[in-house]
């Protein structure tokens, strides 16, 4: 029986799994409020907190596809692929392909097969080099292994990604949408460095395989997105219980070094 395994029968967790309409509607609008503050000052030509405003809704956005890629959203499954669709056209790319390298990375964590950790064990200079060829392998390896539904979810996200482009850039010509598209594109590079690279980092020796944060301001401020231990033991449980699930796993046991994101 591996640690995972011993934790998720001995750690009390499934009554954190649940979400009440309330959360299911917070969890879906998360990210509302930044996209539009984004656009919002782009429009003005504001563009340092334009800047910010979208990093926080490529943060909050992240957020909403991690969930959906476990299901954890709170909304039937039919209705989470199409959060998912939706959430390609405004992030870019196909979140049905990083959600297959996802699950592996859930099931081949840090070996040869996990193709999303291949930043993980590079320099951090050498995460922020790789980013733009990130996305490129993480759909190449989807479309390898993906099933035939999973490849026609891929394959109309990417279309729909290019319709989208052309019009805003050629049709359209709208500079707060190029703006936004421009913003997001520069996010996509630069997950290899937030996404994978800092949670698992010089882990490869630890009981964990991630790292995590205990500080809570920076758990408010990051959405509980760094919580990344908690959530490779407990794929399961949606984002928004992970400081809960975090503190009963420090009092299980108190002695597990914990090396946090920052």
């Amino acid at each position: 029986m591996n640690i995972q395994q011993i934790l998720l029968k001995e750690v009390h967790w499934k009554d954190l799994v649940q979400l009440n309409q309330k959360d299911v509607w917070s969890e879906l609008l998360i990210s509302l409020p930044w996209l539009v503050f984004s656009l919002f000052f782009a429009y003005l030509t504001w563009y340092i907190p334009a800047l910010f405003c979208s990093f926080m809704f490529f943060l909050t956005g992240l957020r909403q596809v991690h969930n959906a890629f476990h299901f954890a959203l709170g909304i039937s499954r039919q209705n989470t692929h199409w959060a998912m669709f939706i959430l390609s056209l405004l992030m870019l790319g196909s979140m049905h392909a990083v959600q297959i390298n996802h699950l592996r990375h859930h099931q081949h964590c840090m070996q040869d097969e996990d193709v999303e950790a291949k930043s993980a064990k590079m320099k951090w200079w050498q995460a922020l080099a790789f980013g733009p060829i990130f996305p490129v392998i993480l759909h190449k390896k989807a479309f390898e292994v993906g099933t035939a539904t999973q490849r026609k979810w891929m394959s109309a996200e990417l279309f729909a990604n290019i319709i989208v482009l052309i019009a805003v850039f050629i049709v359209l010509d709208i500079t707060v949408l190029k703006y936004h598209f421009i913003a997001m594109l520069i996010g996509q590079c630069m997950t290899a460095f937030f996404a994978v690279w800092t949670v698992h980092h010089d882990t490869e020796d630890h009981v964990y395989m991630a790292r995590t944060v205990r500080n809570e301001f920076k758990r408010v401020v990051t959405y509980n997105m760094f919580y990344h231990v908690e959530h490779h033991l407990f794929p399961a449980v949606p984002t928004r219980h992970l400081h809960i699930l975090a503190k009963r796993l420090d009092e299980y046991d108190p002695s597990v070094e914990i090396r946090e994101v920052f």
